[in-house]
């Protein structure tokens, strides 16, 4: 096991001569900055880090505001406007200092400093006051600058297909922080549940929610949603719901038959297949419900996207599907948001200008997946990478079957999940045309977050690794010392990482692939 273990994989780590810091019953948390807004974001960071500190050492750890000169024993925690981008970590006996801009950059620096202490610094609590006397909380003496490689780092988790406790998806926003993603995107609603309180259509959640794949169905009211919202921010994870049209409706349909083509209410539907459903797009009805959705979902939205779906519309032509995601686009534009759109979307070319597409394909583009996606970037917006084959989270692992799916190519694996590059699908999509990478997983066949977990860790460690750690070698851009992206280099960190994940009792599939060191 390397000595610094790192997840995902810093831009710069120098491991330094002597001893690294013990922390102790004597040590505190001390926040700093130039200003008294940037001293509480500070001071909010470092409560953060107390809260996962305390319990596990039994230390007291205290967090003290202090001015922007001040210095004290222990872990030092500094917003700096003249810092670079990112954070950097300076870690020796004498303490450890963490060194920011702003207070998100702070945040990902003691996701890494959680990595630098002995994994048992993540352990479950059971209600004991501490885990361990016989731990000595010491990390390695190291240097560390960092700086993420992309903007946008997401993970997808559809509660439509099966909802998910309030409790579950925070537990979810926590295990996506630990490596460093910024955003939690939320499919809210498909053919078999309506999973968000909108009050002017209210029959959405009366019966679009009653619903489920393998459950009874249920919702989330409006102050659920605030309460997720606002948990995901103190994560720094950004929330972005997806209201799917013009296809993936048939909830929406059971509910007001005025939106579906003849006009007459459809079942509820439990099935896992797609296509089969359409609003009817030249109905004023639809146009009036989009509207109100919209206006609703941006009105308790903090946050700069509104995701509206548009993939695997299957009952309309390409001019009718375009007429209704162009203006569908305008709609969102409208209620102040930059809309978001699975890459289908890209056949129109009268999108509201900045519309992000998102690409699900395979990273062999197939039919006109590539041409969709680069009309995104022709028109004014950027792209999100989430290829399928290698991606989305809820597909076989090689080695069991018990739960997920095998449509996207067949099985995926861990080293599959690490081996694919972002730049290198789509042709004609650079680096600067790419807002992010995010890792969907699909929910048909998970029935709670402990099936949510099996199937998205250990698989979404590399991914996240993708989407922070710098452009590798051979992709334009790269710096001229970059590292060659490697399996072999990255499994020992691998290993390291899910022994954090056996301490926090996350429910990990054991790949036979995490032996390999």
């Amino acid at each position: 096991m390397p000595n610094i273990a790192i997840v995902p994989a810093p831009a710069s780590v120098t491991e330094l001569p002597g001893d690294g810091f013990t922390l102790g019953a004597q040590s505190s948390i001390s926040a700093t900055g130039d200003s008294a807004e940037q001293l509480s974001a500070a001071a909010a960071v470092g409560e953060y880090l107390g809260e996962l500190l305390r319990p596990r050492t039994g230390f007291e750890l205290a967090v003290n505001p202090l001015g922007a000169d001040a210095a004290a024993p222990g872990i030092r925690l500094v917003i700096d406007d003249s810092a670079a981008p990112g954070y950097s970590l300076h870690a020796d006996a004498d303490g450890i200092t963490v060194t920011a801009a702003s207070a998100e950059g702070l945040f990902s620096g003691v996701q890494t400093l959680r990595q630098l202490f002995p994994a048992r610094i993540e352990a479950a609590l059971d209600g004991s006051t501490r885990v361990s006397d016989d731990v000595e909380w010491t990390t390695p003496a190291v240097q560390i600058e960092d700086a993420p490689r992309f903007a946008y780092r997401g993970a997808m988790l559809d509660v439509a297909r099966n909802v998910f406790s309030v409790a579950a998806v925070k537990r979810y926003i926590d295990d996506i922080a630990l490596l460093k993603l910024n955003v939690l995107h939320l499919h809210l609603t498909d053919d078999q549940g309506w999973r968000l309180q909108i009050d002017s259509w209210p029959r959405l959640t009366e019966i679009g929610a009653s619903t489920s794949v393998l459950g009874g169905g249920g919702f989330y009211t409006k102050a659920d949603y605030t309460e997720i919202v606002d948990y995901a921010a103190s994560r720094f994870i950004t929330l972005v719901p997806e209201i799917d049209l013009p296809g993936h409706t048939n909830a929406a349909l059971a509910s007001y038959p005025e939106l579906n083509i003849g006009g007459v209410a459809t079942e509820p539907y439990r099935g896992v297949e797609v296509g089969f459903s359409t609003v009817d797009t030249t109905a004023d009805a639809t146009w009036r419900f989009v509207e109100d959705v919209v206006r609703e979902l941006a009105e308790i939205t903090p946050g700069p996207y509104i995701h509206l779906g548009g993939d695997e519309s299957l009952q309309l032509s390409s001019a009718e599907f375009s007429a209704f995601v162009s203006r569908a686009s305008e709609i969102g534009a409208a209620s102040g948001k930059t809309v978001i759109g699975w890459h289908e979307m890209g056949q129109s070319r009268e999108l509201a200008p900045g519309t992000i597409g998102q690409y699900w394909d395979f990273v062999t583009p197939r039919a006109d997946a590539a041409p969709h996606t680069l009309s995104f970037v022709e028109q004014g917006g950027q792209v999100i990478m989430s290829p399928s084959d290698v991606s989305y989270l809820d597909m076989h692992y090689p080695d069991t079957d018990r739960l997920g799916q095998l449509w996207a190519d067949g099985p995926t694996s861990v080293e599959e999940a690490y081996s694919w590059e972002p730049t290198a699908i789509v042709t004609g999509l650079d680096e600067a045309a790419i807002l992010g990478v995010e890792a969907p997983v699909w929910t048909e066949t998970l029935d709670g977050i402990d099936d949510v977990e099996f199937m998205v860790f250990p698989r979404l460690a590399p991914i996240a690794e993708i989407a922070w750690s710098p452009a590798p070698a051979g992709v334009p851009g790269a710096a001229p010392d970059a590292a060659t992206r490697s399996f072999a280099e990255f499994s020992p960190r691998l290993a390291a990482f899910v022994e954090r994940l056996d301490a926090l009792g996350v429910r990990y599939h054991r790949s036979p692939e995490l032996s390999r060191r």
